[in-house]
C-alpha cells in the first residue's frame, strides 16, 4: 500500500468526544482547545484526505468559545455541547455553501438550516464544515481519498464525512443515504455508522427520495448514538413518522441470543480474504453463545435472500425514477456542470413510465413484507458492510468508458435501505491493512435495540485480522 497507514484495529485510535467531555466540566480541558486540535489535524493531513467542501473556522472558533463558558457555569446545552460535527454538502447550512458536489451548483448558497443541521446547533455543537459529497449524492467521486490509503476510495457518497472521522479531524459529522451511502464508506474508513430507520431523522429540504436517511458517522458508537438522538430528539422524524426514539443515552450492550447471516448477490462479490475474516468472527459469535443462522436453515430466510436478488438495480432505479424531473431541469439549464454519470444514469431511466416505477414499488414491498417476517426468528441480521476493502480508484481512464462502481459497490447496503431498516456498522474487521465493517440490521423503529446489539458486538468480541 504505497503511502498508506496500515489499518490495526487493535491500536487505531479514534477521536472521541464522549470521555472528553469530563474534562471539561472539570476544567481540566476545554471545548475551545479541543477545537484547536482538530484544526491542527485538519492543517496536518487534509491537502491529502480532501475531506472538506467548505470550512468556517472563526464561525466555528465562536461556537466553541461559546460552549466553553456554558461548560465552565456547569450549563452544557447537551452532552454533545461543543463537539465538533461536520455536514455533508447535501444539507443546507445557513453559514457555508451547499454545493452538493456538483459544477453546476457552484456558488449555491441558501443561507437556510436543514432540520438536522439546526438540532445541531441547539444542542451546542460546532458546525465545523461541509464534507465533500459525490456529485449530487450518486456515485460520480469527488476528491476525498481514504485516510488509510491515499490511493483508495473513501466510499460514497458521504465521502468526505466518512474521512474527516476516520482521520480524526472531527469525533461525528452528518452523511445521507439512499442505496449506501452511510453505510459503505463508514465501513471503508473504520467507522461506526448509523443509518436510520426510514424517517427516523427529519431529512429537512431533502425530501426528494422515497429511501433517502441522515445519519451520523462517528468514532465511537456512544458519540454516534448521542448525535442521532439529541437530533432526533429536537428535529423529530420526516413528516409521518414518529423519528428515532430510545434513551437519551447510549443503550446498554445487548447479547444476541440469535443472528441472521445474510449473503445477498455480495456474497459472491467478496474476496476470500474478508470471507476467511468473516468466518472467524462468526466462529467468536458462536463461541459466545449467539447462534447464527443462514439462508439453508429456515424457510423465511430463503424467502429474503431470493427477495433481495438484484436488490442493488431495484433501489438504483426507483431513486433514479423519484430523481429524474430535479436533475433533467438541471441538465437542460446547467448541463455543462452535470458529469456524464448523472446524464446516462437519468437518460436510461427516462425510458420508464408509471407503470413501471408502480412495479417496482410492488416488488420493494414484496421484499419489505420478506424482511418483516423475520422478526420473530432472530435478534438481528448481520452482515458485511461492504464487499472487502475499499477498491483502489485512479481515476476513469481517458477514452475508455466510465468506471461502473468509482465509490465501491453498495450491494450490502441496499437492502436494508429498500427494507426502510436501520443499521449500524461496526469496524470489526481488519483484511490486508484495510478496515471492513460489519452491520447489524433490524425492523423498522429498532434503532436503538440495534445499537444495543452493536455495542455488544464490538465491546465482547475481538476485532479480526487477516493478511
Amino acid at each position: 500500500m504505497t503511502g498508506a497507514t496500515r489499518y490495526d484495529p487493535r491500536q487505531f485510535k479514534a477521536l472521541t468526544w464522549f470521555d472528553a467531555t469530563a474534562a471539561f466540566a472539570e476544567g481540566r480541558d476545554t471545548p475551545r482547545a479541543y477545537l484547536e486540535r482538530c484544526l491542527e489535524a485538519v492543517d496536518a493531513r487534509e491537502p491529502v484526505v480532501q475531506a472538506f467542501a467548505a470550512l468556517n473556522r472563526e464561525t466555528a472558533r465562536t461556537a466553541a468559545d461559546a460552549s466553553t463558558a456554558r461548560w465552565k457555569d456547569g450549563k452544557p446545552l447537551s452532552p454533545i455541547d461543543g463537539m465538533p460535527v461536520g455536514i455533508k454538502d447535501l444539507l443546507e447550512t445557513k453559514d457555508m455553501p451547499t454545493q452538493l458536489g456538483c459544477a453546476a451548483m457552484t456558488g449555491n448558497f441558501p443561507k437556510h438550516d436543514n432540520a438536522a443541521v439546526w438540532a445541531l446547533r441547539q444542542a451546542g455543537a460546532v458546525i465545523f464544515g461541509k464534507t465533500v459529497t459525490a456529485e449530487l449524492g450518486g456515485n460520480h467521486p469527488g476528491p476525498t481519498t481514504n485516510p488509510f490509503d491515499p490511493a483508495r476510495t473513501p466510499g460514497g457518497s458521504s465521502s468526505g464525512s466518512a474521512a474527516a472521522v476516520a482521520a480524526g479531524f472531527m469525533p461525528a459529522a452528518i452523511g445521507s443515504q439512499v442505496g449506501g451511502s452511510i453505510i459503505r464508506p463508514a465501513a471503508f474508513c473504520g467507522n461506526f455508522a448509523l443509518k436510520p430507520s426510514q424517517g427516523g431523522i427529519h431529512r429537512g429540504e431533502r425530501q426528494a427520495t422515497s429511501m433517502s436517511t441522515h445519519g451520523p458517522h462517528a468514532g465511537s458508537i456512544e458519540d454516534m448514538w448521542q448525535v442521532a438522538i439529541e437530533v432526533a430528539s429536537r428535529c423529530g422524524g420526516d413528516p409521518g413518522r414518529a423519528g428515532i426514539q430510545g434513551p437519551m443515552t447510549t443503550p446498554a450492550p445487548v447479547k444476541p441470543n440469535r443472528l441472521i447471516l445474510l449473503e445477498t448477490d455480495g456474497w459472491a462479490r467478496t474476496d476470500a480474504d474478508s470471507h476467511g475474516a468473516m468466518d472467524s468472527l462468526l466462529d467468536c459469535l458462536r463461541s459466545a453463545g449467539v447462534e447464527i443462522l443462514r439462508r439453508g436453515d429456515h424457510p423465511l430466510i430463503e424467502n429474503l435472500e431470493r427477495a433481495l436478488v438484484g436488490a442493488g438495480d431495484l433501489a438504483n432505479t426507483i431513486t433514479a425514477w423519484e430523481n429524474r424531473w430535479t436533475l433533467r431541469n438541471l441538465i437542460d439549464t446547467k448541463g455543462e456542470g452535470v458529469s456524464e454519470r448523472i446524464k446516462a444514469r437519468i437518460g436510461a431511466v427516462e425510458a420508464l413510465g408509471p407503470d413501471d416505477y408502480r412495479h417496482l414499488l410492488l416488488r420493494r414491498e414484496q421484499l419489505r413484507a420478506a424482511w418483516r417476517a423475520l422478526a420473530s426468528v432472530a435478534d438481528a441480521f448481520l452482515t458485511f458492510a461492504c464487499p472487502g476493502p475499499a477498491p483502489l480508484w485512479p481515476g476513469d481512464a481517458p477514452g475508455q468508458p466510465l468506471a461502473k462502481l468509482p465509490t465501491g459497490d453498495a450491494v450490502f447496503n441496499t437492502p436494508s435501505s429498500l427494507a426502510g431498516a436501520p443499521a449500524v456498522t461496526m469496524p470489526m474487521l481488519a483484511v490486508n491493512g484495510l478496515p471492513v465493517g460489519v452491520q447489524v440490521m433490524g425492523q423498522d423503529g429498532d434503532d436503538a435495540r440495534m445499537t444495543g446489539l452493536a455495542r455488544w458486538i464490538s465491546g465482547s468480541i475481538d476485532p479480526v485480522i487477516v493478511g
